[in-house]
């Protein structure tokens, strides 16, 4: 018997929201949880009709390997990012070249372009200003000269997307 990718979605949405209602109460009381419960049910039902986001999440056991994987990297760039601006700001004489430059995701899914797109701008010194189809156009702080589309797709995206695959379309 398979479960259809809606009632996927819906199942997912609940179990996020009762997880995170948990956590953030802190309590396995019956009455909390009940709460939670409820909470979740109200909750997941109410979003039913914006769900469809949800399409492109890989319901496979190394799915959460794959976030776990993500967010590591995640934390690692930011860290990168932010030495790198901060060494910038501070040393008048490194180059600060800011430039708009388009770059082409493979990432097939609409949740999955956003999620990359976020991580891009959260990332110190690059900004996502549009997010067209497959394409993001980025505010890159220290571009370097001449840049292409290969190389800055590759430079600022590209072990993101690896990451982001791992678990989203």
């Amino acid at each position: 018997m398979t479960i259809s990718l809606k009632m996927k979605h819906h199942l997912f949405m609940f179990s996020a929201l009762f997880l995170l209602w948990t956590l953030l109460t802190g309590s396995i009381a019956p009455a909390e949880l009940m709460t939670g419960l409820l909470v979740a049910v109200v909750v997941s039902l109410v979003s039913a009709p914006y769900l469809s986001i949800l399409n492109g999440i890989k319901y496979q056991p190394m799915a959460l390997l794959s976030v776990a994987s993500y967010l590591g990297y995640f934390f690692l760039a930011l860290v990168r990012a932010n030495f790198d601006l901060a060494r910038r700001v501070l040393s008048p004489s490194l180059p600060i070249n800011p430039a708009v430059i388009e770059v082409e995701t493979q990432l097939n899914s609409e949740l999955g372009r956003i999620l990359l797109a976020n991580s891009i701008t959260l990332t110190p010194g690059t900004l996502s200003v549009d997010l067209m189809q497959n394409k993001i156009l980025v505010h890159w702080v220290a571009a370097p000269e001449g840049v292409d589309l290969e190389q800055a797709t590759a430079e600022i995206i590209s072990g993101f997307e690896k990451h982001i695959s791992g678990f989203l379309e």
